[in-house]
């Protein structure tokens, strides 16, 4: 019998009925905390249920009556999930919140129980050991491995006392991270520099005067602008005001999310974090949580991992060095003898890039209208996967800012799935970018299409106004739409695998691969049109775009590379007694050679990739991982001698982004490109090359 997604609730509650929505959409308006919370008992108890009827099978374990029997499990609990992390990270409210403080250690219990449950382990392992006489095709096979490595790195093999204080500290690092996140949340959705005086506002061109006003408004001070922590706001005002006073207090309050003391301190979490990990990795046998985390991974080892770190770090430090001194020699001619600080550094960089390469981002930036970037990410997924993107404004999403896209298959009309944009900044959402799923693909039992969501946080225009990015921004939108693509495209029997169920190492690979047509002129030319005059972008502007390309990339380098050393620090500790996270983060920046007018892209206190659960912890490195691979693919369509070239796109497509997990990611590269990648072409991409 296939397990319900209806949960044994009245029909009140949405969760207790099936939703009869367009595509089964999420019926969002009808939603409360209230039908979260009480869906949650009933979601546990149908979970706990299906498991103990697979428990007592009395037909002995086979791929159907266990792997599958699980497959088919949770899916309940799925649905109700689907909705509640995604609104607890989009649109967020105390009543979500406490939800999510309240589930965290009771969701973390429940799985503990069911990964270490020793009867259904023994099925499973007795499926696992009899694998090569069970015919299965190579997606059950890959299943069945999948299955059975998640139980035994679950703890499944621990017995007694270990098995107990692995799901201890499981439970207490699902609640520490939760906290992490939500203290960071209130430290960005708090903060708020006012700016009374006109004159303060002196170097900022236009489009950041209007953002900030927006800001000020949505904070009841209207009349006024205001600085926010979203990296939408905060950057320009960094990059564009005269007032260095001001750069400084901002640039303060981004740097020290997270440890301004107070209840909102993350600190203390960081700590215990750290040492919970290497416990845990202990248990499981391995030397560190880094060994226990990468073994999993591409990567494979730490030592992997360091090797193309500092392969980058070296070259990416002196190029930092040679941009210092650009800087502090602009500044002098300008009568600023002091030292450059971090807070001066987009400042100045901003100066030079104008000098150098007479890139204005004021003058590039009403070539990047929200909506046409937004077009060029929907037709370059037409021109290499065959898609079509429609608006449906009849379907409403969780907030009045989401527009919900039915996604189909341009030669047969065949639906593909939805695809939600959520673009604009505000108090309720997290900080950052993000790609995430309401439903995942799959074919088993059905075919059941995607709902698929990008988040980010651009600053909203005023009414009437169209919004307008910047290059990073824009870039930002076709990566995360890279990710939307890898869910939307997924074409998997089983859901497990789907999508952008892969290791972290190889998941950044569709979205970073994605963004290099963005920089194409075949792109640009159609899609960048100023936002007063209609004019196409002039190819003398695309030119300078791209030779800037590798402009500051010391420092774009060192900001993220140093944030990767420091995770991969932190998670290699055999067995740390107290630590002390922001002295440990100075020892290990100290170590490396970090340059003094240069912070890590993402401070300890808010790094939240790497302890706002456990996402990335050990993992930030796998952006650069996935680099040396996009860098190469994206050669693969210059080398055809267009980037549209079909017959590549169609392996991307068939190898890449439809694949889920259903093969080895180093083979799945090799089938697309024919060999694995050097570091060569992401060393030339970042201009590091020697």
């Amino acid at each position: 019998m296939i397990a319900s997604e209806v949960l044994a609730l009245p029909t009140g509650n949405p969760f207790g009925r099936a939703w009869e929505t367009p595509f089964g959409l999420p019926p969002f308006a009808e939603i409360t905390p209230e039908h979260i919370k009480a869906a949650y008992p009933a979601a546990l108890e149908q979970h706990r249920a299906e498991i103990e009827a697979i428990k007592a099978e009395k037909a002995a374990p086979n791929f159907a009556n266990t792997i599958e029997a699980l497959e088919r499990s949770a899916r309940g609990m799925s649905r109700l999930g689907g909705v509640f992390y995604n609104l607890a990270g989009a649109d967020t409210n105390e009543a979500l919140q406490a939800i999510e403080r309240e589930m965290s250690p009771v969701m973390s219990r429940h799985w503990s129980a069911i990964m270490m449950d020793p009867e259904l382990f023994a099925r499973v392992d007795a499926v696992f050991e009899a694998r090569e006489t069970l015919g299965l095709s190579e997606e059950q096979l890959r299943l069945l491995e999948r299955t059975h490595r998640g139980f035994i790195r679950s703890g499944a093999r621990l017995e007694g006392e270990a098995k107990a204080r692995l799901a201890a500290i499981n439970e207490r690092l699902a609640g520490l991270g939760t906290s992490f996140g939500q203290n960071l949340l209130k430290d960005e959705a708090s903060y708020a520099l006012i700016i009374e005086n006109e004159a303060d506002l002196d170097g900022l061109p236009p489009f950041v005067v209007a953002a900030m006003a927006r800001a000020a408004a949505d904070r009841g001070q209207e009349g006024k602008h205001v600085v926010t922590l979203a990296r939408s706001i905060i950057e320009p005002f960094l990059t564009f005001s005269t007032r260095a006073a001001l750069r400084e207090q901002a640039f303060s309050a981004w740097s020290k999310r997270g440890e301004n003391g107070g209840e909102t301190d993350n600190r203390a979490i960081v700590a215990e974090m750290v040492k919970l990990r290497a416990e845990k990795a202990k248990l499981l046998g391995f030397a560190t949580f880094a060994h226990f985390k990468l073994d999993d991974s591409m990567a494979k080892t730490p030592e992997n991992v360091r090797n193309l770190l500092e392969l980058v770090w070296k070259p990416a430090r002196a190029r930092a060095g040679q941009e210092a001194a650009d800087l502090a020699a602009l500044a002098q001619s300008e009568g600023e003898n002091a030292p450059i600080r971090p807070s001066d550094w987009r400042f100045y960089a901003e100066k030079v890039r104008q000098k150098t390469y007479a890139l204005d981002e004021a003058v590039l930036k009403p070539y990047l209208q929200l909506d046409r970037i937004i077009a060029a990410a929907f037709d370059t997924a037409g021109k290499l996967f065959g898609l079509s993107f429609a608006e449906r404004p009849d379907l409403k999403g969780y907030h009045p800012d989401v527009r919900v896209f039915e996604v189909s298959e341009t030669a047969t009309g065949r639906h593909i799935g939805l695809f939600l944009g959520d673009y604009f900044a505000r108090a309720s959402k997290r900080s950052g970018a993000w790609m995430s799923a309401y439903r995942g693909q799959r074919n088993f039992d059905g075919e059941v299409r995607p709902i698929i969501v990008n988040v980010c946080n651009f600053a909203k225009p005023a009414e009437g106004k169209p919004a307008l990015l910047s290059i990073d921004d824009a870039r930002t939108l076709f990566h995360e739409f890279g990710h939307a693509l890898h869910g939307l495209l997924s074409d998997v029997h089983y859901g497990s695998l789907a999508g952008t169920s892969v290791s972290r190492d190889f998941v950044e690979l569709p979205s970073q691969l994605y963004e290099h047509w963005f920089l194409t002129k075949e792109v640009m030319q159609r899609f960048c049109l100023h936002a007063e005059t209609g004019e196409p972008i002039p190819d003398e502007l695309i030119e300078k775009i791209k030779r800037a390309q590798t402009f500051n990339q010391g420092f774009a380098t060192v900001e993220y590379t140093s944030s990767a050393l420091v995770d991969l620090a932190f998670h290699s500790l055999e067995a740390p007694a107290e630590v002390d996270p922001l002295a440990f983060e100075a020892k290990e920046l100290a170590r490396i050679g970090m340059p003094a007018e240069i912070t890590m892209r993402h401070r300890t206190p808010h790094f939240s990739h790497v302890f706002s659960g456990d996402g990335y912890s050990a993992g930030y490195y796998s952006y650069l991982w996935s680099e040396v691979m996009d860098a190469d693919a994206f050669n693969a369509f210059i080398e055809a001698g267009n980037v549209f070239a079909p017959e590549v796109a169609g392996k991307l497509k068939r190898y890449i982004y439809s694949a889920g997990d259903t093969r080895d990611p180093a083979e799945a590269y090799t089938l697309f490109r024919g060999r694995l990648p050097t570091p060569d072409a992401l060393l030339e991409k970042r201009g590091l090359a020697a």
